[in-house]
């Protein structure tokens, strides 16, 4: 399994394979066609509340990876990891994009650690 990271600011390229925006809301000024976003699991992204509390604040990274893993147990979430899950499967690469400037500590990285470890 290859699961890459990457913001959706930064350029598609063809090994990306299936990119998939994992943030609620879509990127401010990135157009759909520059994107080249194949899928877009809304349900993937930390609650509101929990991505306000959190603020990219690095401190608070450990309690926020997981406070964000028990929202993606929760059956609405969960159904979405399985699709991405099974996406992965059959494409053996995706690229899970995200807008955060951050690009250590932001959902895309909890959420790959998350699929690597294979925790459902």
């Amino acid at each position: 399994m290859d699961i890459r990271i990457k913001r959706a600011y930064e350029s598609a390229a063809r090994s990306d394979g299936p990119r998939v925006l994992v943030d609620r809301i879509w990127p401010r000024g990135v157009s759909k066609a520059d994107a080249d976003i194949a899928h877009w699991f809304k349900g993937l992204a930390p609650s509101t509340e929990l991505r306000k509390w959190f603020g990219h604040d690095p401190d608070k990274w450990p309690e926020f990876q997981a406070r964000y893993l028990k929202e993606l147990q929760q059956q609405a979430a969960a159904d979405e990891v399985h699709a991405l899950k099974a996406l992965l499967e059959e494409h053996n690469r995706i690229t899970l994009v995200f807008a955060a400037r951050d690009t250590e500590h932001n959902n895309a990285v909890a959420l790959r650690g998350y699929l690597l470890n294979d925790q459902l």
